[in-house]
């Protein structure tokens, strides 16, 4: 039994009398002392999931040259690092909610369920093995370089030339050369021709990496990198505009109050879609069951100034009200299986 991401707890068969009782739920009172299982619901965070791409440019050591050897035009010679954001995604997380905490207590004769709680004590599952329950899939962070060895192409007269301008001047006739060579392979001139096609693609791919690398001597090279990032809010109700985080194109993810960045918020409205009982009605609630939440559907948006990046509608907890399992599916007599989301404590499955 796995004590590091779950707390499986079982009840075992006090009695073996068929008289059959049910499982008592109480709200949790500090320093209780129940012989039962606390349980806590939980509430909803919206955690909006980030990923940028980072552009390092490098220029060549020839770069003032492109133009003038190459017929390149407006290469710099500066290094640059530009961030973008390439994709966003909205979805959400539970904390416990201290305002829904509760004890399921065991009576004489009683065989209450597995529980399996998260390890800040949200209500998982019930009767169900941890095992099949499916873990999170963690977002990976990818790295591409492309910067060539550009020097293992230099020739001897390369290597001595006397001056910056003269070795660029050599390099990019050995481009020249490249470029013709490989245009007389593909038209069959040349004296010794490979004897396949596969050998004739290794020549080119060889010659194509040959001329990539020094052509890098001159426009420079870029590296990408994805970088991620993950931001939470708890929603307190209907917001226009909260700041989420800021972003900065040269600097990518800030903090909050660095103004070298721009703002990101994000909007919730509550669509209301969940029954409500107003206090009176939550006071003559009478608790006997498993309780679970019955989340409302808010429509969620992240935004800057100028337009929207993503808006979707999603659950959350404390929009909505609770509701109840019956005792009676979780007698001596019954397998009953169930499945909450432990972001917004909604049933999710329920299987007898």
């Amino acid at each position: 039994m796995s004590h590091s991401r779950y707390i499986s707890l079982l009840f075992i068969l006090l009695s073996t009398a068929t008289l059959r009782a049910q499982t008592k739920v109480t709200a949790f009172q500090p320093g209780q002392k129940a012989d039962g299982v606390t349980y806590c619901l939980p509430r909803t965070l919206v955690r909006a999931q980030l990923q940028a791409i980072k552009t390092v440019y490098t220029p060549g050591e020839f770069a003032r040259y492109a133009e003038r050897y190459l017929h390149v035009q407006n290469v710099s010679t500066q290094e640059e690092t530009r961030y973008e954001i390439v994709k966003a995604s909205l979805s959400t997380v539970g904390i416990p909610d201290t305002a829904k905490i509760y004890t399921v207590k065991l009576k004489d004769k009683t065989l209450a369920p597995m529980m399996q709680l998260t390890e800040t004590g949200i209500v998982q599952s019930i009767n169900i093995h941890e095992n099949d329950i499916a873990e999170p899939q963690a977002v990976s962070t990818t790295s591409t370089h492309h910067q060539l060895n550009s020097r293992q192409y230099f020739t001897e007269e390369m290597l001595s030339a006397t001056s910056s301008a003269r070795m660029a001047e050599l390099v990019a006739q050995e481009i020249y050369d490249i470029r013709e060579s490989k245009n007389e392979i593909m038209r069959g001139q040349v004296d010794t021709m490979p004897k396949d096609g596969a050998s004739l693609q290794i020549v080119l791919d060889r010659l194509n990496q040959q001329e990539e690398a020094l052509t890098q001597c001159f426009v420079g090279y870029v590296d990408t990198t994805y970088v991620s990032q993950s931001y939470e809010f708890n929603p307190q109700g209907d917001i226009d505009q909260a700041l989420l985080f800021r972003f900065s194109k040269k600097l990518g993810f800030v903090d909050a109050d660095d103004l070298a960045g721009a703002p990101y918020y994000l909007s919730i409205k509550d669509q209301h879609t969940a029954p409500q009982r107003n206090e009176k009605e939550m006071e003559k609630l009478k608790i006997e069951g498993i309780v679970y939440n019955l989340p409302s559907t808010a429509q969620i948006a992240l935004f800057d100034g100028n337009r929207t990046i993503i808006s979707q509608k999603l659950p959350i907890a404390q929009f909505g009200t609770i509701d109840q399992l019956a005792p009676a599916l979780f007698n001596k007599n019954t397998t009953t299986q169930v499945t909450f989301d432990t972001s917004t404590g909604a049933l999710l499955h329920l299987k007898q």
